[in-house]
């Protein structure tokens, strides 16, 4: 009986000196996930942003144009106000010497009512901001017009839901680059691709559009989705940019993919050479269109 009686209290005993070890470094991890850890970035200095992309869209006049200004910003940081005012902004053509000067109005846009596009055509944007000159020279490229859009289930990677086939016809004995643009109304970021004609010269060529339905932004196409589509001519300088651009934005995340570098477009600082501009310059031709799913 007292053995009967002794074995339970000792046991007891020891399951409490368990539970109290146990509770003890749960308090303890814990604790220490609940840790603060600061990590001391090193931030660089704002850098002046030039989004400065000319479409001329087939149809119009191509008169009016904006260019942005902003300042960059550390990466956690989303109070601050970027917007560039005060600067000097203005695009030449180099083969008429006609100057378009772009208006300050507010909020770090710079606005024209009176620009000419002329294909081929080489300009030229300078940009005055802070006792410095920025510069950059592209030629305005031309696009092939958009035969249509046709949609399957069987073209993409996923055949049981929708995509849409975008249809042109790739100028002959011409080496041409291409960037699309598709957004769908409601979604927040637009899908961005680029395509060489390389080995595809002179064909009938088609970009397919497909949603993967990974993300709210990703979601599948479904009937009465509205999409607008933008196909533009670049030059191979921007095809290159746009490449790397690309590439890191959707492999971030990704173990093999390549480590993230800072990418610099052709914007150049003519007073001081190291502090450059992020941005690019560009002229493109464009056709757009949109589109309802069925």
């Amino acid at each position: 009986m007292e053995l009967y009686h002794r074995s339970p209290i000792i046991l007891n005993f020891n399951t409490m000196k368990l539970a109290n070890t146990f509770l003890i470094l749960m308090l303890v991890v814990l604790s220490s996930c609940e840790e603060i850890i600061d990590v001391d970035l090193q931030d660089e200095a704002p850098r002046l942003v030039i989004e400065a992309s000319i479409d001329w869209e087939k149809g119009t006049t191509g008169n009016d144009q904006l260019i942005k200004l902003n300042m960059s910003t550390p990466f956690f940081e989303t109070a601050s106000i970027t917007a560039v005012e005060g600067a000097l902004v203005s695009v030449t053509n180099d083969s008429t010497d006609d100057v378009f000067v772009f208006a300050d109005t507010g909020e770090g846009n710079y606005t024209t009512s009176e620009f000419i596009p002329i294909l081929n055509d080489t300009y030229t944007l300078e940009v005055i901001h802070d006792g410095e000159t920025y510069a950059a020279s592209e030629a305005l490229v031309s696009v092939a017009p958009i035969n249509e859009i046709r949609q399957s289930i069987e073209g993409g990677f996923n055949d049981e839901i929708i995509d849409l086939n975008l249809y042109f016809d790739d100028p002959v004995n011409e080496e041409n680059f291409y960037f699309s643009k598709l957004l769908r109304e409601g979604d927040t970021f637009t899908e961005l691709n680029t395509l060489s004609d390389r080995f595809i010269d002179g064909n009938e060529v088609f970009i397919i559009f497909e949603k993967d339905g990974y993300s709210d932004n990703d979601s599948e196409f479904l009937p009465g989705d509205v999409v607008k589509i933008e196909l533009l001519g670049v030059s191979e300088q921007f095809y290159g940019f746009m490449e790397i651009l690309i590439e890191q934005y959707y492999g971030g995340g990704d173990p093999f993919s390549s480590t993230a570098a800072e990418i610099k477009g052709n914007c150049i600082n003519l007073t001081n050479e190291a502090n450059y501009a992020y941005g690019y310059f560009r002229l493109s031709e464009a056709d757009i269109i949109t589109y309802t799913v069925e």
